[in-house]
């Protein structure tokens, strides 16, 4: 479930294979390996799966590795929606919980993020495998402010979805880079970090008319595409 790297062994071809069993597996392979698999085939032979299996699932591998993103996001609500006052919290704490949360497990996954990024030249030639994170966060973020719009009975105190929306994104691209090169003791430079940088936000778009919120939305898209 890409919680840790303690991972359970694939017993046999003929029994039934999941999702999560195939992404910690070619998690544990890239880290006892220390390189990429090369081909579908091989790698699942290693793992005493078949290939239809494989495909059940994912297309290639570099499918399997926009799903180990994916399925970080998906953990990550799955252990927010759990806590019974997750419901209760404001937009600003939701966002909050779901940063500390995300880089709690990517901090238990660490050695596979940083080698998988670095496999990839990098962060921002890594873009391609973030999409389906990218799509999830910039949801997650559409329906935080739609929710808060639809308690405000002016129109000119709603906030905008769709720059928000970009606004996290551009900022969880941020607090990634941050994180991993974050080098202080429990990664606390980084849990300050998010917590600076999601005050920020929800400051300006509280706080600042709507053309400088439109200004910032402009700024940002520029950045994106640059």
């Amino acid at each position: 479930m890409v919680a840790k790297n303690n991972i359970t062994p694939l017993k046999s071809a003929s029994e039934p294979i999941s999702r999560e069993q195939i992404i910690d597996s070619y998690m544990d392979y890239v880290l006892e390996q220390e390189k990429l698999p090369k081909t579908v085939y091989k790698f699942c032979k290693d793992n005493n799966i078949t290939e239809e299996q494989f495909y059940k699932f994912f297309g290639s591998f570099e499918g399997l590795q926009k799903g180990i993103w994916e399925q970080f996001f998906d953990n990550t609500m799955m252990l927010m929606e759990k806590s019974p006052e997750y419901g209760a919290f404001t937009n600003r704490e939701k966002l909050l919980t779901f940063y500390f949360t995300f880089f709690e497990l990517l901090t238990a996954n660490r050695s596979y993020v940083l080698f998988i990024l670095a496999e990839t030249d990098g962060l921002t030639k890594s873009m391609d495998q973030l999409k389906g994170l990218r799509r999830k966060i910039k949801g997650y973020a559409t329906a935080l402010i739609k929710a808060g719009n639809e308690e405000k009975t002016s129109k000119i105190l709603q906030q905008s979805e769709l720059i928000f929306s970009e606004a996290t994104w551009v900022q969880f691209v941020f607090l990634l880079k941050f994180w991993k090169d974050d080098n202080s003791a429990g990664f606390e430079s980084t849990d300050v970090a998010i917590e600076k940088s999601v005050n920020t936000v929800f400051d300006i778009f509280d706080n600042t008319p709507l053309e400088r919120v439109v200004d910032l939305g402009k700024f940002l898209w520029k950045e994106k595409m640059g």
